[in-house]
């Protein structure tokens, strides 16, 4: 599903340190995987669980985990 789609990942890790995540959005579902193994396994998450996530992270208390 994601082989030949291009991944992303943040403007951020732009450093020395290229230890990050990387992100594909192929319809909808979102694979993530690691820059330093693209070629390595990879997990998937629909875009809700990806906006949740992000949401969580920011710490604005929209949608508290559980």
């Amino acid at each position: 599903m994601f082989k030949d789609v291009p991944w992303r990942r943040s403007s951020y890790s732009q450093g020395l340190d290229q230890n990050c995540v990387e992100l594909a959005n192929v319809k909808g579902v979102i694979g993530v995987r690691d820059s330093k193994d693209p070629g390595g396994p990879h997990l998937v998450f629909s875009a809700e669980d990806i906006r949740l996530l992000t949401v969580d992270l920011r710490g604005d208390g929209a949608n508290p985990a559980p």
